[in-house]
């Protein structure tokens, strides 16, 4: 009897010495799961050299999904879609497209239409602060081709979102979606120049991505003349059935010369948004991406009836998506998101 109750202390403190190393480990794993999201993964982002690195200075190459034009398909800005995009398809950044000047544009609709939009961006970088996503808020321009177009209601609009969201460590502003027709890159650059010192008043440190001629895709026509800032990147844009070797050897040129690339819209269809798909061509350009850790963005989260649109035009879902909801294109983009 002697023998055992001198065993009983030593029972015991084994016993709680156990049960402390769970709970540590338990609390290790729970802090693990919480430091899953993407803004917990890589802190503020930076640009060195030609790359996007985060705030240990480790390469990194985002991946995401553009929304269509907030006016057209307000109701993907849900959380429980951004958390689905997050958790499921592994998104890690979120673009926020808002037309300047089509339907309902923030330049062309009503002052009511104006503020909604405003709102809307708003709800969007409030559900990705929650979900630890990026957020690129995309100044889409598209019709009006020139970004001095509209330049005194960018400036406005700028200024107004660096005040705002200056403390945010997930945004990044994307200025003039597509020039195109003939804007040359002489006047992007002079825009680019008034709205990056007007982002810089309020954010010193945000990600600004700066639209390239023809449709974003000169951009060895931006490398032969950049702009002096240390947090700049230049738009590069493809849709995989138009867009093919000349275009990835004009990309890889431009990343050769030093300039920082972002892919922030691709398809993997023809230039029109609709048309045939070519995967093989679209494999070519997943190829080159990753080789040089390129971030992206595919177009569209939509259930518009056109090849980019992500999501089946049958399937009404706004979020928890099955595989069978998705597009040709949308199985596709999910598949490289996870392979």
């Amino acid at each position: 009897m002697k023998h055992i109750k001198n065993k009983i202390p030593f029972l015991f403190l084994f016993s709680l010495c156990c049960t402390l190393v769970f709970c540590l480990c338990t609390q290790t794993a729970e802090s693990m799961a919480a430091a899953k999201t993407p803004l917990e993964r890589h802190g503020r982002l930076k640009v060195s050299g030609s790359h996007l690195v985060n705030d240990r200075d480790e390469i990194v190459q985002l991946k995401g999904i553009s929304t269509h034009g907030l006016s057209w398909y307000p109701q993907y800005v849900n959380k429980k879609a951004f958390q689905n995009l997050r958790d499921k398809w592994g998104v890690q950044v979120i673009r926020l497209a808002m037309y300047t000047a089509e339907y309902n544009g923030y330049c062309t609709g009503s002052v009511q239409n104006k503020k909604d939009l405003e709102a809307l961006i708003d709800k969007a970088v409030g559900f990705c602060d929650d979900l630890g996503l990026y957020v690129i808020i995309d100044w889409h321009i598209l019709s009006d081709s020139n970004p001095n177009t509209y330049k005194k209601q960018s400036k406005a609009f700028f200024k107004k979102l660096a005040k705002k969201y200056a403390g945010h460590k997930n945004i990044i502003y994307e200025i003039c979606n597509e020039p195109n027709g003939n804007t040359t890159w002489t006047q992007i650059r002079s825009y680019a120049k008034t709205i990056i010192r007007t982002i810089r008043q309020y954010d010193k440190h945000g990600i600004i991505i700066v639209g390239t001629p023809t449709w974003s895709q000169d951009v060895d026509t931006a490398a032969a003349n950049s702009i002096k800032d240390k947090n700049i990147m230049y738009a590069f844009h493809f849709y995989a059935a138009t867009h093919t070797e000349s275009y990835r050897q004009k990309l890889q040129e431009a990343v050769n010369a030093g300039l920082a690339v972002f892919v922030s819209e691709f398809g993997i269809c023809e230039a029109s948004g609709s048309g045939r798909i070519d995967q093989s061509e679209a494999d070519k350009w997943m190829q080159l991406l990753d080789q040089n850790k390129i971030s992206w963005i595919a177009w569209n989260l939509s259930n518009k009836n056109e090849t980019c649109a992500l999501i089946n035009s049958c399937c009404s879902k706004t979020y928890g998506w099955k595989r069978s909801d998705l597009s040709e294109t949308g199985r596709w983009v999910f598949d490289m998101l996870n392979p």
